[in-house]
């Protein structure tokens, strides 16, 4: 009769000595980005249905001719067209995920999330000869697309590593050197508290311009003129991400950095397959340390950047290398870059 309780008793006993669950507020070391292999479909996180956000809720066709409206664009997109892009959308997501995953051991939520909101076809335009490509968002392979003036949109895994790679926080100021479609300074203005981008193509930038409000994006920030000086006004910035391939970073750029801050930017000679993307950070002494990643292609920052580049024997094909009023023959020298040796490099795909 007094078995049934014994065993019960013995079964809880049992229980009470098996070890305590890890906290769940426990600090975790921070992820190096490192090239990991090829994970299996079963280690890869599990994709599922995410909680629809307000913007995603709120992302119609009607919607979407509305913003494309109040942007001073046209669009050709139709109804059955814009369905087949948001069936295309989860493939996307699910691509970065595993990108991300491979070459950092994780995804960050945020950025995902960012994506997930972000209306990509939104920003497929080539504003030079005014005819939008809608249509081919969320494409697979991802690929880069031509906005007009030699600008391009960059591929989705490539924003989606140098977004990831800088870290954004909820309190930064973020500064971008390169519009161009104002997808990337959109990306980053859901990280961020403050988003600042420079474009100096000025009808791309003047256009550009138009786009973010009609979306909401009320943090973000747009002007016309020579990313070479930044933006000495609304100095000091977190983060400073370069959208284009320099020769070196600009001087006045390091002022404008704060301590603690990176500046995420593509290092190579134009049109040439050796440009590599660094990391310059600043520390609390202002000394400044860089590390270079993965290799990169992207078109040539413009301005003075040419002309100094030109006037240090590098000339950059079909660029005008006309006197711009603040240009100097030699670069001011950047501060001294301190650390070890640079490590880490691999490939992008």
């Amino acid at each position: 009769m007094n078995r049934p309780k014994t065993l019960i008793v013995l079964l809880i006993l049992s229980l009470s000595l098996l070890p305590a669950p890890p906290s769940v507020g426990q600090d975790l070391p921070p992820v190096v980005p490192t090239e990991v292999p090829a994970a299996k479909p079963s280690d890869l996180p599990t994709d599922k249905p995410a909680e629809k956000t307000k913007t995603e809720q709120g992302w119609t066709y009607r919607n979407y001719l509305k913003a494309f409206k109040k942007s001073h664009r046209v669009t050709h997109l139709t109804t059955q067209e814009f369905a087949k892009v948001q069936d295309r959308k989860p493939a996307m997501i699910t691509d970065i995920r595993h990108y991300l995953y491979r070459k950092f051991g994780e995804a960050d939520p945020r950025l995902l999330k960012a994506f997930q909101d972000l209306p990509r076809e939104y920003f497929h335009y080539e504003y030079q000869d005014r005819q939008d490509f809608s249509k081919s968002a969320y494409e697979y392979p991802p690929r880069t697309w031509a906005l007009g003036w030699g600008s391009a949109l960059s591929d989705y895994e490539g924003q989606a590593y140098m977004a990831q790679l800088a870290h954004p926080r909820a309190k930064d100021k973020v500064l971008e050197i390169g519009t161009g479609s104002g997808f990337n300074i959109s990306l980053l203005s859901r990280l961020a508290k403050e988003a600042y981008s420079i474009e100096i193509i000025k009808p791309l930038g003047e256009a550009v311009s138009n786009i973010f409000k009609p979306l909401g994006y009320s943090n973000v920030h747009t002007r016309v003129g020579d990313g070479y000086y930044g933006w000495k006004e609304a100095a000091g910035f977190d983060i400073i991400m370069f959208t284009c391939v320099a020769q070196f970073v600009p001087p006045p750029l390091f002022k404008q950095l704060k301590p603690g801050g990176r500046i995420i930017i593509p290092i190579g000679q134009p049109f040439k397959h050796n440009q590599v993307l660094y990391v310059y950070r600043m520390d609390k002494r202002g000394r400044v340390h860089s590390k270079k990643y993965i290799p990169v292609y992207f078109i040539p920052m413009k301005g003075t950047m040419g002309t100094t580049a030109a006037q240090m024997g590098i000339i950059i094909p079909g660029q005008k290398l006309a006197k711009h009023p603040k240009a100097k023959p030699t670069p001011t020298p950047a501060p001294p870059l301190t650390g070890g040796p640079i490590h880490g490099l691999h490939l992008a795909k």
